[in-house]
């Protein structure tokens, strides 16, 4: 499988690392993910599984990418959307997830009452949205706003964000991000 190594440097880049955090993440030397990003190396099953992980994905996310292609649908039905949240707490739905070359990510996102991201984060990338349903209370910087049905959003994802469900019902968001996260 030649395009091992070529999936893990496209995965590895797309997350804007370096080989040598990803190897450190992974618990592997530099020179292994060199060699596998070279396609010099066939890991084992164990070594690619720490890669893979480190690359906050699964065996199966990373296999069905290898098998993405130019020559894809471009329509994706609701049970070709890759979960990559907790589907108990914040959904996120990714639309072309395995699309070859993807620079962006567009994700349904649903949140149950309460659901917050946690702890404010920022990442390098820009994020825009629409709110679909419920009440989003959107936190960018220092500001916080409350963002009901029709209300959308932009900013740049290096200030720090969060996003939380405050009202009593469901909450649900499409929104893009780019260059992808995941």
């Amino acid at each position: 499988m030649a395009n091992i190594g070529r999936h893990v440097r496209e995965l590895r880049r797309r997350r804007q690392l370096s080989a040598r955090e990803l190897a450190a993440r992974a618990g592997v030397s530099h020179s292994t993910i060199s060699l596998i990003e070279r396609d010099r190396m066939s890991p084992s099953v164990d070594t690619l599984g720490a890669v893979v992980e480190a690359l906050g994905t699964t065996m199966v996310e990373f296999f069905s990418g290898l098998r993405a292609s130019h020559d894809h649908s471009p329509v994706y039905r609701p049970e070709d959307l890759v979960e990559i949240g907790n589907p108990n707490e914040i959904s996120y739905r990714v639309v072309g997830f395995n699309h070859f070359g993807r620079n962006m990510q567009v994700l349904l996102e649903h949140y149950v009452p309460g659901a917050d991201t946690g702890a404010i984060f920022s990442h390098d990338a820009q994020e825009a949205g629409l709110v679909l349903e419920g009440r989003i209370e959107l936190t960018v910087g220092e500001e916080t706003w409350i963002l009901t049905e029709g209300h959308g959003y932009y900013f740049d994802s290096n200030r720090p964000h969060r996003f939380r469900n405050v009202g009593d019902g469901p909450a649900r968001i499409v929104s893009a991000i780019t260059p992808p996260s995941y």
